[in-house]
């Protein structure tokens, strides 16, 4: 079939990308799905910090490419291999398939599949496919995803359903934002009893892992009122968090920390000049100098977690004796380190409940035409999670 999808030509344009247009509105070609495919009409497409690094060249991948790892839509058909999912249901797509084979996928989410990263990085789909064409030449899958269009093909492993009731740009942010912020709390910070958590960096998905912190908190206070444990049951964590602190150098982001129910927020000098400290950190703004503010600010025998994306050659400084003198643990966290179809599940219950606000992390909606301005406006800080809408007509 033939789709219109924003393919990224080259990496490293110059900025204004509303000037440069690094990625232009494509007519391709899209072929048939596979035995374990499945083709799936695009809803929602969210605008995330991964797809910018590789706009900018901080995470390089093969061009061109089409562009777009967080998304949500609707079963249309499937491969005759595929007998757990039917036609109509909905899908969040997540951005690192799984074999559910090598060693990696044996870690209960902790390791990143060795086959899926080696199809990522190489731009194909599982088994070493490209079905996307313009003009007859190739063009490459983003992620085993490539959802800046209005339909994709996924290997199934790339899919997980979500209710049918979960709107639509919710469900995209719930595939990568939420799994992965959301992780980065949960399975790799693991807050005990009482526990501060920080978050340094507070783009979509250090806004998730905030938030994701006060549901926590929420629960476990729900929980003591109703005379009962207050006990997580999610993942790793307790679910007793202490004060829940933002950090992040721009200001209407901490206002928005403070807006969602955070104890405290601050300026990474601030954190530096008070002495702020928190039992877990999670580092999500990807800057080495944020890995440094994070992890300064770890207390004693606590937890750093970093999910940033910082560019290939990023270097940052830090005292090793603290690492052994305060008993200190330094973690890196790859897709919150999920299993997504465990773990979509129980945000997707959480956001049901009224426990987990995803709907905060959306900035706003655009159109698949205004990608090249929305770009600026996410390397400006400026939002949080802009959501291309391919069923209805984007806000303003």
């Amino acid at each position: 079939m033939q789709i219109t999808g924003a393919v990224l030509e080259q990496i490293g344009a110059a900025r204004p990308y509303a000037d440069t247009h690094p990625l232009t509105i494509s007519r391709l070609d899209l072929a048939e799905p596979g035995p374990e495919d499945v083709l799936v009409r695009i809803r929602a497409a969210g605008l995330c910090h991964s797809d910018l690094s590789v706009v900018d060249g901080n995470r390089p991948r093969p061009t061109p490419m089409l562009l777009g790892h967080e998304a949500s839509g609707i079963v249309e058909r499937v491969g005759e291999q595929v007998t757990d999912l039917v036609p109509g249901q909905q899908v969040s797509t997540v951005f690192l398939p799984r074999c559910g084979q090598c060693a990696n996928c044996a870690t209960d989410g902790k390791l990143p599949c060795t086959r899926g990263t080696a199809v990522n990085n190489a731009g194909t789909l599982v088994g070493d496919r490209i079905l996307l064409r313009r003009d007859g030449a190739e063009v490459r899958h983003h992620l085993g995803v490539s959802g800046f269009a209005p339909h994709a093909v996924l290997h199934r492993s790339s899919v997980v359903p979500v209710g049918a009731d979960v709107p639509a740009d919710i469900a995209a942010v719930l595939g990568c934002a939420v799994l992965t912020g959301g992780g980065a709390v949960i399975n790799a910070g693991r807050p005990a009893d009482g526990d501060d958590v920080m978050v340094v960096g507070l783009g979509g998905v250090g806004m998730a892992a905030l938030i994701t912190a006060l549901s926590l908190k929420k629960r476990a206070r729900a929980g003591r009122d109703d005379g009962g444990d207050g006990g997580g049951g999610d993942g790793g964590a307790d679910g007793h968090v202490g004060k829940v602190i933002g950090v992040d150098a721009n200001p209407a982001k901490l206002s928005r920390a403070i807006e969602l129910g955070a104890d405290a927020a601050h300026t990474p000098a601030e954190v530096a000049e008070q002495g702020v400290r928190a039992a877990v950190v999670i580092e999500a703004a990807g800057h080495p100098q944020a890995f440094e503010t994070a992890v300064a600010a770890t207390g004693v025998g606590g937890t750093t977690v970093t999910v940033g994306l910082p560019a290939p050659d990023a270097r940052s400084e830090i005292t090793p004796l603290v690492l052994t003198a305060e008993a200190r643990t330094i973690i890196g966290s790859y897709l919150g380190s999920a299993v997504p179809a465990r773990d979509i599940q129980v945000y997707e219950r959480l956001w049901r409940e009224g426990a987990l606000p995803v709907g905060e992390l959306i900035s706003g909606h655009i159109r698949l035409e205004e990608i090249n301005d929305a770009l600026d406006t996410l390397a400006d800080g400026q939002a949080v999670r802009q959501v291309i809408m391919f069923d209805e007509p984007a806000e303003g």
